[in-house]
């Protein structure tokens, strides 16, 4: 039995498998041709945030796998009213093949896993959020090649995406140059514990070094949720920070740029970006349904 609650539980070559049989899977349904290996198979995702794309993308997913996905929002199960982790974890793998997780604490993820029978797959914590950089290297590659020696550049907090980016330098091997203002920059465990791995990082608070020539700029918004209340007060520290088309114009000509959306234009990235013909955000949003059901198909057929 496999979890995944950050990209490090997976193998390099764990991870190139699971991009394979994202484009095998999702040729197959833009031919029209069913893939459905997990038939008879359930999914409980536990959702203690608010979602769009990570619920449509697994709740498509199972149901094209031949599978069925349960909603269960936190607030309206047992562990709403109190119950330990540790008991939920024991009672619904007892029903399910699976549990995906949407949460705030990386702890809860782990906790769960720890005493589950089935896979826990990590939908987002404010740690790390895994799915989504696997589907950024798959809509990547899609449009350029082999991300492996490619420069990616991140603009903003050093938050769960940041973190996240950080991991995937190890697993796909990627150089990746973060920018981020003063307070907030990423964990410097997970920094160091990447290079010590064998990650080519470099993190700066200057934007333009970190786009330079690079082959992948992205970004996040600055507030993300639960940090609403420290929205002006980061506005301010991230004032610098905007992905415009005068900092796109120091990447590489051919440089792609993603969002993990929602997006605040105007803020951490102009309008002229995300709507411009380099960004590449809405394959990126239709390929968390590829690359979660290629997941899935990995951790539970």
């Amino acid at each position: 039995m496999r979890h995944f609650l950050t990209l490090l539980d997976i193998s390099t070559e764990e991870a190139r498998h699971i991009l394979e049989r994202a484009a095998f899977i999702k040729a197959k349904l833009k031919r029209g041709e069913a893939h459905q290996p997990l038939k008879g198979k359930t999914l409980g995702m536990i959702f203690d945030k608010a979602s769009t794309r990570t619920r449509v993308s697994f709740e498509v997913g199972m149901y094209q796998l031949g599978g069925h996905a349960l909603f269960l929002h936190a607030s309206s199960t047992q562990l709403g009213r109190g119950e330990p982790v540790a008991d939920s974890a024991r009672v619904l793998s007892r029903m399910v093949d699976g549990v995906m997780i949407r949460t705030y604490g990386h702890d809860i993820v782990q906790n769960f896993a720890k005493h589950s029978a089935v896979p826990v797959i990590n939908g987002l914590t404010d740690l790390t959020h895994p799915c989504q950089i696997l589907t950024d290297v798959f809509t990547y590659e899609e449009h350029r090649g082999a991300i492996e020696g490619k420069t990616v550049a991140w603009i903003g907090d050093g938050n769960n995406m940041a973190h996240s980016w950080i991991n995937g330098a190890v697993t796909f091997g990627y150089r990746l140059k973060l920018a981020c203002p003063k307070g907030y920059m990423p964990d410097d465990k997970m920094l160091q514990a990447a290079r010590h791995l064998g990650a080519d990082i470099s993190i700066s608070e200057d934007p333009i070094a970190a786009v330079r020539k690079a082959d992948l700029v992205t970004t996040d918004v600055w507030a993300s949720m639960g940090q609403e209340a420290e929205q002006a007060k980061r506005a301010e520290a991230f004032a610098g920070y905007c992905v415009t088309e005068h900092l796109m114009a120091h990447a590489a000509p051919d440089a792609l740029f993603m969002h993990c959306l929602p997006a605040h234009r105007g803020e951490e990235v102009s309008a002229e970006v995300i709507d411009g013909s380099q960004s590449v955000v809405w394959d990126e949003a239709e390929n968390r349904l590829h690359a979660q059901k290629a997941l899935l198909e990995f951790l539970l057929a």
